[in-house]
């Protein structure tokens, strides 16, 4: 892996009509060991640029891990189309930078959607039968199914309109000025991604965080969740006054927290 800096490596995704440029800032491990390398899995919509990835990689550099940090395609410094985002595509463009850094184990850190991404990254891994050990999961307001969890069955008659004639709708976004959009091609991919079907087996820790005062994913999403990991080492932490995005100083310190306690339990199990 490259050091982090400014300028941004890009990788080819896809073939055909669908290839896309994907933006990675990398960082190398600063001693030869094999401690896990950090994976930063952003959520709908965010980037490698936010406030939580950049202070993983500020972490890594501190404890002379490697650190990964990508855009999917349609967002950030990453090339495509933003309406043509589906679950599928974005989890191959994560599994296509796991392949391009090629570490032999990954403690992975997902956010928001980048949770749901993270666990199928584990399904996937696990029947290619190759990849990096994943030694560790951190799930920031994971929103695994959203799309038919927590979008769908909350669409107004207006919205399901122009989803059938339009192919989209849109809805004011608290994070920027410019509208969420939510395709029909994602919709329909979403429910061949779906996670929250049965037994989920990571074979690895996961450490939750969630906000109670989170409008976007419930923190009753995130029971549900533990609900399907009967088999893994969860540790669950809700944030009473947490919003969705936890990037306030006290919540980054409980992402690294949990990050540095995975770090650790991953070492020794190598």
């Amino acid at each position: 892996m490259t050091q982090a800096h400014e300028a941004p490596q890009y990788i080819v995704v896809g073939e055909g009509d669908a290839p896309r440029e994907i933006a990675i800032l990398s960082r190398s491990a600063q001693a030869s060991d094999h401690r896990p390398a950090l994976v930063w899995l952003g959520g709908y919509r965010s980037d490698m640029t936010g406030t939580k990835a950049v202070e993983l990689d500020r972490f890594a550099q501190q404890e002379g891990l490697a650190c990964v940090r990508f855009d999917y395609s349609g967002h950030g410094a990453s090339k495509g189309e933003f309406r043509d985002g589906t679950i599928s595509r974005w989890l191959e463009e994560s599994l296509a930078v796991l392949d391009d850094k090629a570490p032999e184990s990954v403690i992975l850190i997902g956010s928001s959607m980048g949770g749901w991404i993270a666990l199928r990254l584990i399904e996937e891994l696990r029947k290619r039968g190759k990849g990096p050990n994943v030694a560790g999961l951190v799930l920031i307001a994971p929103a695994p199914d959203f799309t038919a969890e927590l979008i769908e069955p909350n669409l107004t008659e207006a919205e399901k309109a122009s989803l059938t004639e339009r192919g989209y709708f849109e809805e004011p976004s608290e994070y920027s000025p410019e509208p969420n959009i939510f395709t029909r091609d994602l919709m329909e991919d979403g429910r061949k991604n779906l996670v929250l079907k049965g037994v989920i087996d990571t074979g690895c820790p996961v450490h939750i965080l969630q906000g109670m005062r989170d409008e976007d994913v419930p923190y009753q999403h995130a029971l549900r969740l533990m609900e399907h990991l009967p088999a893994d080492d969860v540790v669950l932490s809700l944030i009473r006054d947490g919003d969705h995005r936890l990037s306030r100083p006290q919540d980054i310190e409980r992402m690294l927290s949990a990050v540095k306690s995975l770090v650790a339990s991953g070492t020794a199990r190598l």
